[in-house]
């Protein structure tokens, strides 16, 4: 069984309608067991205090938001290589998903920042190339809706998203750039001495499964629509040619 079997419409639509409760019932059992594993049985930090417990959401949501176009650069090259429909809408319904997370960063980033920090934000090298990661994602839903034709949507858009992850780059790998900058490290590291303490690591990796997870379930949720949505403006395009 090859791989581009799925790029056909009608196999994606038969394996997702199987994968997508599992996928969201996943989703749901992860999500809440971290979320109230982190936010209600972990202790506070010596340093930090109560505040740590943003992690849960804020390293799970920058994640995401960084991995989601990760996501539509594979989709978008798929499609300028392989002109396969179904990659360039798994694209197209990844970004929105995408915006949201990086929309979550960025607000749990600044309400961790005011008290550690002492302001909400700093233009500090990461947050800076975040910022222009969320413009990016903006840019790209943009363009989508301002090309009436699908396939040169698709391919100004997919030219866009291959911009666009040098950001998604500079955003995951920022701090090891730019040493100055205010931003920690990463939280889950091989390196003990910046890696968080067991009794909130194991938390906030059931938190990021519960993430990735939600990620897939919205993202085969969206696909599924927005194919619907395409077979809908053909059969409306025939009717109006007849």
């Amino acid at each position: 069984m090859s791989i581009w079997e799925y790029a056909n419409p009608k196999r994606f639509m038969q394996t997702s309608a199987w994968a997508l409760p599992w996928v969201t019932g996943l989703a749901v059992v992860t999500l809440v067991t971290g979320l109230v594993w982190g936010f209600f049985f972990t202790p506070d930090d010596y340093r930090q205090g109560s505040t740590v417990k943003i992690i849960y959401i804020h390293v799970p949501a920058a994640m995401m938001a960084i991995n989601a176009w990760v996501m539509m650069l594979v989709t978008s090259l798929i499609w300028l290589i392989r002109r396969h429909h179904v990659s360039v809408l798994a694209a197209k319904a990844a970004a929105p998903i995408g915006v949201t997370m990086t929309l979550i960063a960025l607000f749990t980033g600044a309400i961790w920042g005011q008290p550690m920090w002492g302001t909400w934000w700093a233009w500090d090298p990461r947050l800076t190339s975040f910022l222009i990661l969320f413009l990016f994602y903006l840019g790209y839903i943009a363009l989508w809706e301002a090309v009436e034709d699908p396939d040169t949507a698709a391919d100004l858009t997919s030219v866009l998203c291959l911009v666009g992850s040098v950001f998604a780059i500079l955003s995951r790998y920022a701090v090891l750039f730019w040493n100055q900058g205010l931003h920690q490290g990463a939280s889950l590291s091989l390196d003990r001495e910046e890696h968080v303490s067991d009794v909130y690591a194991w938390p906030l990796w059931i938190s990021m499964s519960g993430f990735v997870l939600l990620f897939v379930a919205l993202v085969l949720i969206r696909t599924r629509t927005e194919i619907r949505a395409r077979r809908l403006r053909a059969l409306e395009a025939r009717e109006r040619m007849a």
